[in-house]
């Protein structure tokens, strides 16, 4: 059935059908008989009621990034909620070092950066909180299995005072060092790379442990996240993915990488610039 006729029969506008299929809001259970008639509508079998109404429920439940609103910014508050329920998240970024991954002060940087460039829609000390609030999360014991391939470009063309970049990549080699669940690989400029496109905008792989829940890919650009649920979408994105991990450093010597870089900066900048 099309959306459009979804939504004349059961009364919902058709934007509101849009989201709930693209993943883009969770559906509204205070009134099941609003579920009853999108599954009636769709002739949706008796015995599989139950089991639909159970995860419509499950999905409308309210997380912990609820209480923030709008305020920590809508791109944010998608994450958090797709974040809430995985069990495993890989990421590529070819321009930017990972929300998860960033230092308080980092985050103020990129707050201002994102500032000169014009309006933002969030309250900065709201989405401070909520990234934050995002790594615990994620970094806790029994958290998400997270693993992330970092462009080695992100590392050389800085953007922020180098002293401020100095502590952030000394901060990701002690965050990957204290937290068992998560793998950081670069993928040095100097690799010759064959087989595939590069991959010219961050992206990430969900995986979640209910088997009918089936795997997310999110691609961030410079305005929108573009959700892909469809399994080739997602396929042609693992894949890419998997070819980036072979190319890319092996964590220890990724590591070692990342500690060059550091001292290189330290060095250039004094430890207490």
């Amino acid at each position: 059935m099309m959306a459009d006729e979804l939504a004349k029969r059961i009364h919902y506008s058709r934007m509101k059908i849009s989201r709930l299929e693209n993943a883009h809001g969770r559906p509204d259970v205070a009134d099941v008989a609003d579920v009853v008639k999108i599954l009636d509508a769709l002739e949706v079998p008796d015995d599989q009621w139950t089991k639909l109404i159970r995860l419509a429920t499950v999905a409308a439940e309210r997380g912990w990034w609820d209480r923030y609103g709008e305020a920590m910014g809508a791109r944010q508050r998608l994450y958090a909620d797709i974040e809430s329920g995985a069990a495993t998240i890989r990421g590529y970024s070819p321009s930017s070092i990972p929300g998860v991954l960033q230092t308080p002060e980092m985050i103020a940087a990129m707050i201002r950066l994102a500032k000169a460039e014009g309006t933002s829609d969030f309250v900065p000390a709201k989405m401070t909180q909520a990234r934050l609030r995002r790594q615990e999360e994620i970094l806790r014991p029994g958290g998400p299995r997270y693993d992330f391939i970092l462009d080695e470009v992100v590392l050389r063309r800085i953007v922020v005072p180098q002293s401020l970049f100095a502590a952030q990549v000394r901060h990701i080699i002690r965050t990957v060092t204290e937290v068992p669940h998560l793998n950081i690989q670069v993928l040095p400029v100097n690799f010759c790379i064959q087989g595939y496109p590069l991959p010219t905008v961050p992206f990430f792989l969900y995986t979640f442990p209910d088997q009918d829940d089936p795997p997310m890919t999110v691609v961030d650009t410079v305005t929108t996240d573009i959700i892909h649920t469809a399994r080739q979408d997602v396929e042609r994105y693992t894949r890419r993915y998997d070819h980036l991990s072979q190319a890319a450093l092996p964590p220890e010597d990724s590591i070692a990488m990342l500690t060059d870089i550091a001292d290189r900066l330290t060095e250039q900048t004094g430890p207490h610039s």
